[in-house]
């Protein structure tokens, strides 16, 4: 009876990218690489209008640019260079089909809890810093060890505490949610009207949908389908921005056809960080723990990530581990220290790169493919300029609505894991500062441990960062006492 042999890679190149061994073909690995940008490329379009409308506290817009539009296309030329590059390195060397962008969860950190307490390039020298801390725990091994300290539940609470956190930045740049009295206000006096309102009304109907039956890049169709009617619209009727006597008017942009569909990218961001300037501007204590927050939002999903996407994809080894697991994180950090260098926020790996590996992706050519795309894209960003906000916010409600999925790994049922985990999401949106989250959670859970008698069952990661959490928060009147 004759044996079935395993296929045999047929030259160094298939030996290193393993096409044969994985049963792939390189046509097969093109079309994945095309379906995972497509899946993803709204970040460039999305990103953008969070990094780029944010003002730091010195009032500043990014890059010190005086008109919004150009620090949004500046923002998205830096944006598509880092994740061209990085997912070109990460297929290279990582060799699975993982594509890497400015991650979703860390933009509102930096545009609205970081930024407008110190200046745009403090903000991204924290960054640097937090991927250089990470890239140092890859290397020596430890990376897995801090992250297995962390309670799971809190993992998952902040998970979900960011979508929400994303939901709500998406609804009050809308104008779906306004300050008023009470505190919050749906629309304008309580009602949707308006031609804006529709458009995000329907934006979020389509983008729901669209990701409910699986469309590859639901989201990026959702905001081009929105954007495009807000266009007729507003030539239609000419809506015209919003302001305090047009209410109903579109938020950031006036959509409209742009004067040009390709432009030289504007990578005047790129250098622009001052590593530690933030130490100086908002104290060490304050700082210190900026950047661990910045560790924990970036540090929890690359792994289940990267795990999730080898899983899918048949490619795990006999051990059920990822292979190139080493080198996969070690990139995934240096992403971030690159993404921060050039002022494109935290870029990390995509979990919708688990659309190209569903279309057969199986090796990091699809990545490599990916990130040219990316690259080309950067000849785009005079498009991303007339995308208004309620085109675009749709979008982060539907991300919100799929990271909030995490909550049901948490019991409430145990208050003792309960009360830690909701005051971790609660806080997120409610004081507008993922930090002050991550630190309510990991302080009740320390304390609530320490009255039950489980001094056994607390890391002591989670002694040492609940004490600097608690320092954190009573940094006001300990500054005042010392002062006296």
């Amino acid at each position: 009876m004759a044996t079935t042999q395993s296929p045999q890679s047929t030259s160094g190149f298939d030996r290193w990218f393993e096409i044969t061994k994985r049963k792939s073909t390189l046509s097969r690995e093109i079309r994945g690489g095309v379906v995972t940008f497509v899946t993803m490329a709204y970040i460039v379009v999305l990103g953008p209008l969070i990094l780029g409308t944010g003002t730091d506290g010195t009032g500043s817009l990014i890059g010190g640019f005086a008109d919004v539009g150009d620090s949004i296309a500046a923002v998205a030329a830096v944006m598509a260079l880092v994740a061209g590059v990085m997912s070109i390195i990460m297929g290279a060397i990582g060799r699975i089909p993982l594509a890497i962008a400015a991650g979703l969860g860390l933009l509102p950190v930096v545009a609205f809890t970081l930024a407008p307490r110190m200046t745009w390039a403090d903000a991204m020298g924290l960054i640097i810093l937090e991927g250089l801390l990470v890239l140092i725990l890859v290397l020596v091994g430890l990376r897995k060890k801090v992250f297995d300290a962390i309670p799971e539940p809190l993992k998952f609470a902040i998970g979900v505490g960011i979508g929400l956190f994303i939901t709500f930045i998406g609804l009050v740049d809308a104008g779906i949610a306004r300050p008023g009295n009470p505190l919050i206000t749906f629309g304008v006096n309580g009602n949707l009207s308006g031609w804006s309102a529709l458009i995000f009304v329907v934006g979020l109907l389509l983008m729901s949908v669209l990701v409910v039956l699986k469309v590859r890049g639901g989201l990026l169709i959702g905001i081009i389908a929105t954007t495009v009617l807000a266009i007729i619209i507003e030539a239609a009727f000419g809506v015209g921005g919003r302001s305090a006597d047009n209410p109903g008017g579109w938020g950031l942009n006036v959509p409209g056809l742009p004067d040009s569909i390709i432009a030289t990218p504007n990578f005047s961001l790129i250098g622009q960080f001052n590593l530690f300037g933030a130490f100086t501007a908002i104290g060490v204590l304050a700082a210190g723990l900026a950047v661990f927050s910045l560790m924990l939002t970036d540090f929890f999903d690359t792994m289940g990530t990267a795990f999730g996407i080898a899983a899918e994809g048949e490619m795990l080894d006999e051990d059920n581990d990822v292979p190139h697991m080493q080198s996969i994180l070690a990139v995934d950090a240096a992403a971030a220290i690159v993404g921060g260098a050039a002022s494109a926020s935290s870029n990390t790996a995509y979990i919708e790169s688990a659309a190209g590996v569903g279309d057969g992706a199986r090796t990091g050519i699809a990545a490599m493919v990916t990130g040219a795309l990316f690259l080309v894209a950067m000849f785009f960003t005079p498009l991303v300029t007339v995308v208004p906000w309620e085109a675009a916010a749709p979008a982060l409600v539907v991300v919100g609505a799929m990271m909030m999925m995490q909550v049901r790994k948490i019991d409430f049922t145990d208050l003792a894991i309960g009360i830690p985990a909701f005051l971790t999401i609660v806080l997120m949106p409610f004081t507008y500062s993922i930090v002050n989250g991550i630190g309510a959670g990991f302080v009740s859970w320390v304390v609530i441990r320490i009255f039950q008698r489980k001094w056994s069952e607390i890391p002591v990661v989670m002694w040492v960062v609940a004490i600097a959490f608690v320092i954190y928060f009573a940094s006001e009147p300990i500054s005042g006492w010392l002062g006296q």
